[in-house]
């Protein structure tokens, strides 16, 4: 039987998931980036892969298998990752009730403990005792370096899978299943699948115009590796983030929570900020994060919005040190009607995937697998 073909368009997470999706099911896989590396949203995050924060169903079922495929990609190839978990601490009564009423919810199907205030401090020296209630362990959550992550796939997927990469390679258009660089380069394929986040101006703009989609910009920033080796454990998540995740939603008291920080904290919501911490293989932390919606972007950080993340951050967790390595920005595109992602054909047998907003990581093994399998 002939090999059939497949072009991927955009080396991010989830051209890389779905490059690995066709290529374990027998397609020959080519994968073009406009750029000579990835450098967007896919390596500007926390390296989260984060099924606590999806609702239950086929959401988290889909993270259960983005978790084992990265585990299982990290292993073969060599790249650092830590399945340290995840801690949703409480300082507030109406905190602690959320994050009583979800574990009620979630022990039903994930690996959750309610911890008092002793049990939260033994896990974690980088916990803020004052005030601390107690919080909700997951242990379903893993942390890569997604910079080394990013970086590092491509070369597994070109190893194990005889996948072709080409950099610095922009496609302008398709048509009759052949891609075109500019009016004289031409890649023919049985398939194309476009993969290209906030870059969706580029290819098939008429479509997006249709679609209920905007673009979030959110603010990062790194601190230096602590001194000594210093862990903080599983990853750290203040009371904010209850707000942020739609598998929370599913608590009762949401509502009345919700309505005290807007109360409270108002300039947190409208930023969109609600604050976490990891640390990867070299003892760096990242932090952030706010949102911002709109599709075009000031490229410029708003130096209040790292101070309100920073002053925020350390009502719950304390570092050794607090050196700022980096700051950043980064751009995904995100649904503005509710799904959890686009998938559809503009053309015949080309497919756009995109719109899984700030859920890549934790997402795109397990919707490429999905994606792919629909099609074949």
């Amino acid at each position: 039987m002939e090999t059939r073909s497949a072009i991927v368009i955009g080396a991010g997470i989830v051209g890389l998931a779905t490059a690995r999706a066709l290529a374990i099911r027998g397609f020959s896989v080519n994968v073009f980036d406009k750029n000579h590396k990835a450098v967007g949203a896919s390596v500007r995050n926390f390296g989260m892969v984060w099924p606590i924060g999806q609702p239950s169903g086929n959401l988290f079922d889909r993270a259960m298998i983005s978790r084992s495929i990265w585990k299982e990609v990290c292993t073969e190839a060599g790249i650092w990752y830590d399945d340290t978990g995840s801690l949703h601490l409480a300082y507030h009564p109406d905190e602690w009730t959320v994050l009583q009423e979800l574990n009620t919810l979630f022990l039903k199907e994930r690996k959750t403990a309610l911890l008092n205030k002793e049990q939260t401090l033994a896990r974690s020296e980088a916990i803020v005792e004052n005030g601390l209630i107690g919080s909700l362990f997951s242990a379903t959550e893993v942390i890569v370096d997604p910079r080394q992550a990013i970086e590092l796939i491509p070369a597994y997927l070109e190893e194990k899978y005889d996948v072709t990469f080409h950099w610095g390679k922009c496609i302008s258009f398709i048509t009759d299943n052949t891609a075109f660089i500019g009016n004289h380069e031409e890649y023919e394929a049985d398939l194309f699948f476009i993969c290209t986040g906030a870059d969706f101006e580029t290819l098939y703009p008429e479509e997006f115009d249709r679609l209920q989609i905007t673009k979030c910009k959110l603010q990062m920033m790194r601190f230096a590796p602590q001194p000594q080796f210093w862990k903080i454990g599983p990853s750290l998540c203040g009371g904010l983030s209850l707000a942020h995740y739609g598998s929370f939603k599913a608590a009762p008291s949401l509502p009345a929570l919700r309505k005290r920080y807007n109360d409270e904290m108002s300039e947190y919501m409208d930023w969109g900020i609600h604050v976490m911490v990891s640390q990867n293989e070299k003892g760096e932390l990242t932090v952030g994060d706010s949102h911002e919606y709109g599709l075009t972007h000031d490229p410029f950080d708003k130096d209040f919005i790292n101070k309100m993340v920073i002053d925020y951050l350390k009502t719950f967790a304390k570092f050794k040190s607090y050196q700022l390595a980096e700051t950043w920005n980064g751009v995904y595109a995100k649904m503005t009607n509710g799904d959890t992602e686009i998938f559809f054909s503009p053309d015949k047998d080309v497919y756009i995937l995109n719109g899984v907003g700030g859920a890549g990581m934790t997402l795109s093994f397990g919707l490429a697998e999905e994606s792919v399998n629909s099609i074949i």
